[in-house]
């Protein structure tokens, strides 16, 4: 495509957005809210699934908010503690004798 064939910057964000509603709508078909039981509420929060605010189901609360402010300014692990927890996860059979 030459510079002359390219379309404005402005139409592609458009074609963007299109698509990103597209799968967003069809994500939330496949996945409807958790609105009750054990799945409406996570372990990651008490009160909130973070699948459900990037879905687009519910706004992010203070709780979520705060959690996520919580990990970005957490330090970064080490590649001594991340080799650690990698050898002591065991993986997929749950063996650490055999980690991943």
């Amino acid at each position: 495509m030459t510079v002359s064939q390219t379309p404005p910057a402005n139409d592609f964000v458009r074609w963007v957005e299109e698509k990103s509603d597209a799968v967003m709508a069809d994500i939330g078909d496949k996945f409807p809210p958790a609105t009750s039981g054990v799945d409406a509420l996570h372990a990651e929060t008490s009160s909130q699934r973070i699948e459900e605010v990037l879905l687009g189901h519910e706004q992010p609360d203070d709780a979520l908010l705060e959690e996520l402010a919580a990990l970005e300014d957490a330090p970064p692990l080490s590649d001594a503690e991340l080799e650690r927890q990698a050898l002591e996860s065991g993986g997929e059979d749950a063996d650490p004798a055999t980690p991943e």
